[in-house]
């Protein structure tokens, strides 16, 4: 990550920090939110891609386990940032399948 200077309010200069592409001033940074599937089974559908804004009970992914098509839904509302499987993918429970920030 970079550090330089921008102009804030009222003409002051702030330090931030360029990360991403995106200027972030200090105590501004946003959450990681790992999204964790709760079942054994195999990426059925993938859903969202990165940069997709989502809200609380949107599905991001949907596993298949014992024939069974199971949603991965986040409980917090943020920006994709990744997702960590594809189609046909084995899932564990347990594992990140995407992260959002938030």
């Amino acid at each position: 990550m970079n550090a330089c200077y921008a102009a804030a309010a009222e003409g002051t200069t702030r330090r931030a920090t360029l990360a991403a592409g995106f200027f972030r001033f200090p105590g501004t940074e946003m959450a990681r939110i790992e999204i964790k599937s709760e079942i054994t089974g195999t990426v059925w559908q993938v859903k969202s891609k990165p940069g997709d804004t989502v809200e609380s009970g949107d599905a991001l992914i949907v596993i298949e386990s014992m024939k069974m098509e199971i949603p991965v839904v986040t409980e917090d509302s943020g920006t994709v940032i990744e997702i960590l499987v594809k189609e046909k993918d084995p899932v564990a429970e347990g594992q990140v399948v995407a992260i959002l920030e938030g």
